[in-house]
């Protein structure tokens, strides 16, 4: 049975190869999980790099809202799994290792994640106000009225 710090480990690691997904991170954190799981055999990490980039196409393929978070939760348990498996089958000087090795990943996946804003407008009043951005978007301008 893992401690709860190799369980955490695992987790935010499986975060962020999902994060990474469809970012400019993936293919840094992509090798570097295929390398991390593959513990230096090459059939090892190609079989993670295919198993990663059907996580890429898994999530790409995801309709946008209830759907797409289901999937991301879905991958993110399968990846902390897997990364759970493997720090199990560790000797504890290995797990340190793996552990750190996991940490820098999900620094890196942070460092270049996108960055999310989210505006909450409910019960605003905007007095002759201008509005900008891009993507679908219906602006109803009352102040004339």
């Amino acid at each position: 049975m893992l401690v709860e710090g190799l369980i955490a480990a695992a987790a935010a690691g499986g975060g962020a190869i999902v994060q990474a997904a469809g970012t400019d991170a993936w293919n840094g954190i992509r090798g570097a999980v295929a390398r991390l799981i593959g513990r230096g055999e090459a059939g090892r990490e190609q079989a993670e790099l295919e198993r990663l980039d059907r996580t890429r196409a898994v999530l790409e393929a995801a309709q946008d809202g209830e759907e797409s978070e289901r999937v991301q939760i879905a991958q993110v348990a399968a990846w902390q799994t897997r990364l759970e498996t493997l720090l199990e089958g560790l000797p504890a000087a290995e797990q340190a290792q793996v552990v750190a090795e996991l940490e820098a990943l999900v620094a890196q996946a942070a460092a270049q994640a996108p960055e999310t804003v989210h505006n909450d407008f409910r019960d605003a009043t905007f007095t002759h106000s201008q509005v900008q951005g891009s993507g679908t978007m219906t602006v109803t301008n009352n102040f004339n009225k």
